[in-house]
């Protein structure tokens, strides 16, 4: 058994053995924003309980807010790969982008304390968040355009006209202003979700007047 153990450690490549050892990190990072919220990740013990050294730590991960802002784009991934199996099945794009924001936003607060320190983390400035909250957009930003379009679009898979990103973008900031109400308590997950498709509806109705007038010419 042992024998055999170390064989497959020896088969690990070094790029499995970095994605392991980054993941391990995450893992902790999550574990102890939601156990304290955002003061309680400490980098001294995310690496202890991490098992990794304090130094290989810092190579990756300059502060708290950049651990916590990895972890967000890691777990908004992974929402997109399942969501690519099981996409929004609302029969109109206002219904599949409200569900997607339905799921999107039950992910994040499910863990309360950890979603409150990642939104600190996003608003913090902090320079090395700023490539993770690109990455995460990204992932939104297709997530988002995929919803918009639904299973009979033409397109699925081409690139997002003008309009769907700036609606994806407004969505996005709207959400996340909603987000900031929640994590005061200023209102539940309900009133998040409620917010945004709000949006959604408007900016769907202003798109259609615009359109029109264009037709006229």
């Amino acid at each position: 058994m042992a024998r055999r153990s170390r064989a497959k450690s020896a088969q690990s490549s070094p790029v499995d053995a970095d994605k392991d050892r980054r993941d391990r990190i995450l893992d902790v990072a999550i574990r102890l924003a939601e156990e304290g919220g955002f003061e309680n990740v400490r980098q001294r013990d995310v690496a202890q309980q991490a098992g990794v050294a304090l130094g290989t730590l810092y190579k990756s991960f300059r502060g708290k807010e950049d651990l916590l802002s990895a972890a967000l784009e890691r777990e908004t991934e992974v929402l997109e790969k399942r969501l690519d199996r099981r996409p929004p099945s609302g029969s109109t794009a206002l219904a599949r982008v409200t569900e997607f924001f339905d799921a999107l936003t039950r992910t994040m607060c499910k863990k309360p304390n950890y979603a409150r320190a990642i939104i600190k983390a996003m608003a913090s400035g902090e320079p090395e968040v700023a490539s993770n909250i690109v990455a995460y957009q990204s992932h939104i930003y297709r997530m988002l355009v995929s919803a918009m379009r639904g299973p009979d679009h033409p397109e699925p898979e081409g690139e997002p006209t003008a309009d769907e990103l700036a609606v994806a973008l407004l969505l996005q900031q709207v959400w996340f202003a909603a987000l900031v109400g929640w994590s005061a308590k200023l209102h539940g997950v309900p009133r998040i979700i409620e917010q945004v498709s709000v949006a959604m509806r408007l900016l769907l109705a202003g798109l259609a007047v615009e359109r029109r007038l264009e037709a006229r010419g």
